[in-house]
């Protein structure tokens, strides 16, 4: 199955949509600085009183529990009810499941009463989300024996949409095909908010392409393959983050066509 990866980023670059979050505190200009440097549009808006309007200009949703309250998660609610109304995809990164009784029951919350398009996460907590017996540290990953293939197919088949669990290799799968992406660097690890920056990355492409495996597969890819250029740019993690941002910027097709690693499962 061979991807027009750099075709979607073009795609990005010339829509420019609108993507639309409701995201974790912590990471907000990150996410925001990401989804611009890639050529969209992002949008911060958590207020109850405006979500639902805002989700409908928009493109693609983000939400993000990584800064959990209850009134947040009602706010969620409200802007993915609207987003479905629309059509647009939404995108849940189930950040920190497994790690509390809060977490885990808000999610499972969001994924009963709206539709989630993509359930995007590290490999505890979506391993959590699909029922396994694990525990998140904090919002870090912790060792899951059973197969991650299998939990990603098996939770896109129970939830009809897409998961994707990132980590050294990440393993997207909607249920009916699956994809590896083995791009990025350790560097990555060493610094707070690329999780969430890469899940504003698959809303991103989400936004310009039906196919929400091929979407997040492609987004992963492009992010990661500027990861790839920027550790070799900077010094340390203060200066990848840097470089980083001008990597995304600057990616074009010779590029991530020469570095690319996807494969098909």
């Amino acid at each position: 199955m061979k991807i027009d990866i750099y075709g979607l980023l073009e795609k990005v670059r010339n829509q420019r949509p609108v993507v639309h979050h409701l995201t974790n505190w912590v990471t907000i200009y990150d996410c925001a600085n990401i989804v611009k440097v890639f050529g969209a549009s992002p949008v911060m808006a958590h207020a109850k009183e405006e979500v639902a309007d805002m989700a409908k200009i928009a493109s693609a949703l983000v939400l993000n529990i990584g800064t959990l309250t209850i009134d947040f998660i009602e706010a969620m609610k409200l802007a993915a009810k609207s987003a479905n109304e629309k059509g647009i995809p939404v995108v849940l990164d189930v950040c920190g499941a497994g790690a509390t009784k809060l977490r885990d029951e808000k999610c499972f919350e969001l994924l009963d009463e709206v539709k989630i398009s993509i359930i995007k996460g590290n490999s505890s907590e979506v391993a959590r989300i699909a029922g396994e017996n694990v525990q998140t540290k904090g919002v870090d990953a912790t060792a899951v024996e059973k197969n991650l293939i299998e939990i990603a197919e098996g939770l896109a088949e129970k939830r009809k949409c897409t998961v994707v669990i990132t980590g050294k290799e990440d393993v997207v799968s909607d249920g009916k095909k699956a994809l590896l992406v083995k791009n990025g660097c350790e560097m990555m690890s060493n610094i707070v908010g690329t999780g969430c920056m890469a899940a504003s990355v698959i809303g991103t492409f989400a936004a310009v392409e039906n196919d929400l495996a091929v979407a997040s597969a492609s987004g992963l890819c492009c992010f990661e393959i500027a990861a790839e250029i920027a550790v070799k740019l900077s010094k340390g993690p203060g200066t990848f983050k840097e470089k980083l941002y001008d990597s995304v910027f600057y990616l074009d097709k010779k590029t991530i066509e020469k570095m690319r690693k996807i494969e098909s499962l």
